[in-house]
């Protein structure tokens, strides 16, 4: 691999470099891969060297600092980047792991590095913008390629690849291959004496049904007791058994990844070779002295040892039982013949046939014991606490130190977390492939400037050998980000690896305290609020930055001013804080349009904790996460639906962005974790049957009026508006990035079909034949409870002098039940200011778009009800 990665980097010319130093898991390969790089460095005299240099390290001091690197290497990494030196081919390779399913990085063995020793850049593959990664794939030439490869999601294509390659070099199975693997065999049992039991390894030799049979094992090896046929290609039971049925000493056999195993040779096998103790790696009803023996290493191929009174269990320190399948462990498992056992792993076995208690007791008997591996929750029970209480001489539990897990309290215990391997069909293009298993390999950052922060996310995939860098808790390894400015416009990006946990019990715990909680109480309350227009008549002073309150609030109660001292009333889109007040010399004497604490209600994630705390989980209310306090219960949630076959697609919302920003729609949880890196957000469940109209996904927006919260006064403004996507429906999984097909935000992006409000209603009623004011009651209803889980959980947020307007974005199930989306303070007028529509509540006369805000005005301070309706509390 070695040559590969030589020319992988030769061929890029990109112009981010990361880099990575010594100190995360790199494997030291057992043999040099040919090929390497060596690239020469730009000629310069000394003295520009060294002055370029010094610019490097007075440009970059902050970031060399904040990286971590060792000012030991500041300077080779200088000469490095400057002259884009890559040569992590001569130190690295890149080889298979995990059945071919991911990559590693390995260290060539005649390669020595120290701590701190070196430095090597890392380059960007693949850098995007989220809503563009699927057109790229589709459309740059040889990126899906490569990115298949580099995630290991071309397994299949690779597979069949290498397989037209065997058939066209005539390279099959070898008769004569196997011969001379049984003949060196034979010739070593010679020399050992008739009687020593033989070991025979055949994996991967292309051996089929006859071949087996004409190998004559069972009259060449009488003693044979373990045989390795892994990976060949063995078909029928009967034939096999034929080939291998007189070996009746055989203690352990593997067949994995044969053609037979799909034939349920299991049986035949089984019943054929009683004496068997492993078979396929797992433990048979059998197993004993042998099978102990075998998997705490003093028994192996160089030490067959085909008698029981010969193997020295005593001797076995540490012993490795994870994953044999085990349901009851062998009878010879005792402290008697276990006398020196230290370390014990049982991870990945069902030991069903065995009670908790029973096993306990067993595993105290050891009392030489210091390390255990163990599921928990599992065999032993659920809590990691009542395990030490029975094992008090435990040192370390799952690899973690018992000291610490006692002074923590924790109970589950787990540090030895499975990759996560990406799933796909063969049904599935490689593009698609690569946007299911890309997140296990994404890298994300933003870019800024002096004024703001770039609202939605770059991501990007490392190279081959950054890519093949794995996880470890014992690290020798990391990697470290790097922005190399040379001329102020080359960057790169960040790296960084996490582990993550998943918990069923979190989740319900968390959905048993939704269920349990209910502070709002349904009371009816009286208006307290009147017009606060000055008994002399004069006009309200209003100071406003909002451009369509200055062009269309005409009333001559009102009268604008420029001056924010002398205004009776505060009408802006920006936040009127303490900070604010002293820098304008405002008092609390003035209107705000804004209530304090509104962010219970105008922050998504804020808004879902408040409704949880006031109603629980109403049905309003899709099941909604902040992914700052409630990744677990989130993460099983999406487990249990998994399991149940429920539908298990989620929208990413960042708290407190608005028109869909940095918006995602995804049913992959290595996406959902991922995502989180962007910024802080919640994870609500995807409307996936959504009312639609004429095939298109749409909402509703909204205007409520407050004039106080405790007591709630509210009302519902006789103007709403639909928004429409302007893409047919779907639940493709290419859709999910296509903008106009799963958002109705257009008057921001993308082309915008303005549809009258009456027209929409009339089409829809028709459409679905249903009465819309039977909807709107059932949303005005809803949004009325919104705002009372305010005044309960919040009541904080009451001020006399504040009076505020709220979008509320409304969308319909497939039953034309309301969902709540978001809550919006201060929301864009625009739309209800230019159009002039019909009412179909209220006075159901044609309510003029210029009036909107006289209409505002007038029922938040004169105490007026023209084209609005209250929101009466019960």
């Amino acid at each position: 691999m070695g040559q590969g990665v030589r020319r992988f980097y030769q061929s890029l010319a990109q112009a981010s470099k990361p880099f990575f130093s010594p100190a995360h898991p790199v494997r030291r390969r057992r043999r040099r891969s040919p090929g390497a790089i060596a690239m020469s460095p730009a000629a310069a005299s000394p003295d520009d060297r060294i002055r370029s240099y010094e610019d490097f390290a007075r440009v970059h001091a902050y970031l060399l600092a904040a990286s971590g690197i060792p000012p030991s290497l500041h300077q080779r990494l200088y000469h490095k980047l400057a002259d884009e030196v890559f040569d992590g081919g001569e130190a690295f390779s890149v080889e298979p792991c995990e059945g071919g399913r991911q990559r590693r990085l390995v260290l060539a063995a005649e390669w020595t590095l120290g701590r701190e020793s070196d430095v090597f850049l890392v380059d960007h593959a693949w850098s995007f913008r989220l809503s563009d990664a699927l057109k790229q794939l589709r459309e740059v030439p040889g990126l899906a390629e490569r990115m298949a490869a580099l995630m290991c999601v071309d397994l299949d294509e690779r597979t069949e690849l290498e397989e037209a390659d065997e058939q066209d070099n005539g390279n099959g199975g070898s008769l004569e291959s196997a011969l001379e693997v049984v003949e060196k065999e034979r010739t070593r049992i010679q020399e050992k004496g008739s009687d020593f039991a033989a070991w025979l390894e055949l994996e991967e030799l292309g051996i089929d049904d006859d071949m087996l049979i004409a190998l004559d094992l069972s009259s060449k090896f009488p003693n044979m007791v373990a045989l390795n046929l892994w990976g060949n290609k063995l078909q029928d039971p009967e034939k096999i058994m034929k080939g291998i049925g007189e070996c009746r000493r055989l203690k352990a056999l593997w067949l994995n990844e044969n053609p037979a195993l799909k034939e349920g040779v299991d049986k035949v096998i089984l019943d054929g070779l009683p004496e068997l103790e492993i078979y396929n790696s797992h433990f048979t009803r059998k197993a004993g002295e042998w099978a102990l023996g075998f998997c705490g290493d003093i028994i192996g191929a160089d030490n067959p040892c085909s008698s029981a009174e010969s193997i020295p269990l005593e001797n076995i320190v540490s012993l490795d039982l994870s994953d044999r399948c085990i349901h009851k462990l062998p009878v010879v498992f005792s402290p008697r013949k276990l006398s020196s056992l230290w370390s014990l792993n049982i991870r990945g076995n069902p030991l069903d046939q065995m009670s908790s208690d029973d096993l306990l007791k067993l595993i105290s008997g050891f009392t030489q014991l210091q390390e255990l591996e163990v599921d928990i929750p599992g065999s032993l029970g659920n809590s990691a606490i009542s395990i030490l209480e029975c094992l008090p001489n435990l040192s370390l539990l799952n690899g973690i130190n018992v000291a610490s897990i006692i002074e923590s309290g924790k109970h589950i215990i787990d540090s030895a977390l499975k990759p996560r391997l990406p799933e796909w069909s063969p049904q599935e293009s490689l593009p698609e492939r690569v946007i299911g298993a890309m997140w296990l390999y994404l890298m994300t950052y933003r870019l800024a400037d002096e004024e703001k922060i770039d609202e939605t996310p770059v991501w990007y995939v490392m190279d081959e050998l950054g890519s093949a860098m794995r996880h470890s808790d014992d690290a020798n390894f990391r990697i470290a980000p790097f922005l190399f400015m040379p001329d102020v416009t080359q960057f790169c990006g960040l790296f960084m690896m996490f582990i993550l946990e998943k918990s069923a019990l979190e989740f319900r715990k968390y959905k048993e305290q939704l269920q349990s909680s209910s502070i709002c109480p349904s009371r009816k309350v009286t208006p307290v609020t009147k017009s606060i227009r000055p008994s002399d008549g004069h006009a309200l002073r209003v100071f406003t930055d909002i451009p369509q309150v200055e062009e269309f609030l005409t009333r001559p109660e009102f009268v604008l001013t420029s001056d924010p001292k002398e205004a009776d009333i505060i009408w802006v889109s920006m936040q009127v804080d303490s900070e604010l007040k002293n820098a304008l010399g405002l008092t609390d004497q003035q209107y705000t349009n804004q209530f304090p604490f509104e962010a219970c209600l105008v922050m998504k994630h804020h808004l879902a904790e408040t409704i949880h705390k006031a109603w629980g989980s109403p049905e309003w209310l899709q099941p909604t996460y902040n992914l700052e306090t409630h990744l677990s219960p989130l993460i099983g949630d999406y487990c249990v639906r998994k399991r149940d076959g429920m539908d298990n697609l989620w929208i990413m919302k960042p708290w407190n962005m608005a028109r869909t920003i940095d918006t995602t729609v995804t049913g992959d949880l290595s996406a959902i974790i991922r995502l989180m890196e962007t910024g802080p957000k919640i994870c609500q469940k995807y409307i996936e049957c959504p009312a639609l109209f004429q095939g298109r996904k749409f909402d509703l927006r909204y205007i409520v009026f407050v004039r106080s919260i405790c007591p709630l006064e509210i009302f519902l403004s006789d103007v709403f508006w639909v928004r429409l996507a302007n893409n047919q429906y779907t639940l493709e999984k290419t859709s999910f990035f296509e903008y106009e097909t799963h958002f109705t935000v257009m008057n921001y992006i993308g082309r915008m079909n303005h549809m009258n409000t009456p027209e929409f209603v009339k089409e829809f009623e028709k459409e679905h034949q249903v009465k819309w004011l039977e909807i709107h009651g059932r949303i005005r209803d809803m949004i009325r409870c919104v705002f009372e889980s305010a005044t309960a959980v919040h009541p904080e947020m009451q001020n006399p002098f504040s009076r505020a307007i709220y979008g509320v974005d409304v969308m319909l199930d497939n039953k034309f039940n309301p969902k709540i989306l978001e809550v919006t303070y201060c929301p864009d007028c625009t739309r209800a200011c230019k159009y002039d529509t019909q009412a179909l509540v209220g006075s159901q006369g044609v309510i003029r778009g210029t009036e909107f805000f006289n209409t505002v005005f007038g029922c938040l301070f004169l105490d007026e009800l023209k084209d609005v309706s209250p929101l009466p509390i019960n």
